[in-house]
């Protein structure tokens, strides 16, 4: 996407906010504004900050508070709790790898975006039925990857996925082809040594690589 982002994404499917979302892993809060600027910079404004550590509500509340043009969002939302706790921190938007009943109702409510995570056509059709449209396909390449997608697009055309998981920039092409993937998620413009070595030029530039990722032309001649 070339044109700006709006203020809030309320009205912009999460899927359409980007073509790769970066899906970051915080140990330390002190490194998501300089991390969360460098993905803007490169051209990466949604980014998805995992609870997976206890540094997790603070990097989305740094980066909420001090990095206007970035559209952050929680990861590995599980529980009630962790929504109401995101969207307070300034999450705008919530990504699941799975969902319940009591989580959904949650994220229903929250008032902002979300992608409950799925991995079967039983999750994808009990999601149609309950009015969500837009999914996290989870984890991508262990529940079939493009071949299992390509699978639900005759038979679910309505439904829209993220993939995450084993994804990287040799395969993203792949997913981004297909006419039910948005975006996908990952982790390979945040290398592990380059955030520990703050090499913050290193992620601005593997972001720019991953921004330049794009859906091809359709026989329409429109592209993402």
């Amino acid at each position: 996407m070339t044109s700006p982002l709006p203020p809030s994404p309320s009205a912009v499917p999460v899927l359409d906010l980007a073509p790769v979302v970066p899906v970051v892993v915080v140990a330390d809060a002190a490194d998501a504004v300089p991390l969360a600027r460098a993905l803007v910079a490169g051209g990466l404004p949604a980014i998805e900050v995992t609870l997976r550590t206890p540094a997790g509500l603070d990097a989305i509340r740094a980066i909420a508070a001090e990095v206007a043009d970035a559209v952050v969002g929680a990861g590995t939302v599980i529980t009630p709790a962790q929504v109401s706790d995101s969207v307070a921190a300034g999450a705008r938007f919530l990504v699941s790898p799975g969902w319940t009943d009591s989580l959904l109702a949650a994220m229903q409510a929250s008032g902002v975006p979300f992608l409950p995570g799925v991995s079967t056509t039983s999750e994808v059709v009990a999601l149609l039925e309950r009015g969500v449209r837009e999914m996290k396909f989870f984890p991508a390449q262990a529940a079939g990857g493009t071949a299992y997608l390509k699978s639900l697009a005759g038979p679910l055309p309505q439904a829209r996925f993220c993939p995450t998981g084993g994804i990287g920039p040799a395969n993203a092409p792949e997913y981004l082809a297909l006419p039910n993937v948005g975006c996908v998620g990952g982790t390979w413009m945040l290398p592990q040594d380059a955030i520990e070595a703050k090499d913050w030029a290193l992620v601005e530039r593997l972001a720019r690589e991953a921004a330049g990722l794009r859906r091809p032309f359709s026989a329409g001649g429109t592209s993402r």
